[in-house]
C-alpha cells in the first residue's frame, strides 16, 4: 500500500458528504500513513502553504493532491495519487 508523504497539515474537503463516507475517508486516509491528529476537515482550507497536501472527499474514491500554487487566498494543486474507495453490493463501504 503506497504512503502518503506529507509534513504538517492534510487538509481534507469535504462538501456536505454523508457522515458514513467522510469516517471511511478518514480511516483510509490513516491506512495510507497520515495522522488522525494531521487531518483536518474542512469546506475550505485557510492559510494553506505550498507543499501541502489537499484530499478531495467523493463518493466513490479519494483525490490527492499537493499544492503547487497559491494566488489570491485560492491554491492549485496537482494530483499526487487516487485512492478508490470499495463497497459491498449493499453500498457499504469496505477495507
Amino acid at each position: 500500500m503506497e504512503k502518503i508523504e506529507y509534513e504538517g497539515t492534510v487538509w481534507a474537503i469535504n462538501h456536505n458528504n454523508p457522515e458514513p463516507l467522510v469516517e471511511h475517508s478518514l480511516k483510509v486516509l490513516q491506512t495510507h500513513g497520515v495522522k488522525k491528529e494531521d487531518i483536518v476537515l474542512t469546506d475550505a482550507p485557510e492559510n494553506v502553504k505550498v507543499g501541502a497536501i489537499v484530499v478531495e472527499i467523493w463518493p466513490h474514491h479519494l483525490d490527492i493532491g499537493r499544492v503547487r500554487t497559491i494566488r489570491n487566498e485560492s491554491f492549485i494543486s496537482g494530483t499526487v495519487m487516487v485512492i478508490e474507495l470499495k463497497t459491498d453490493v449493499e453500498g457499504n463501504y469496505i477495507e
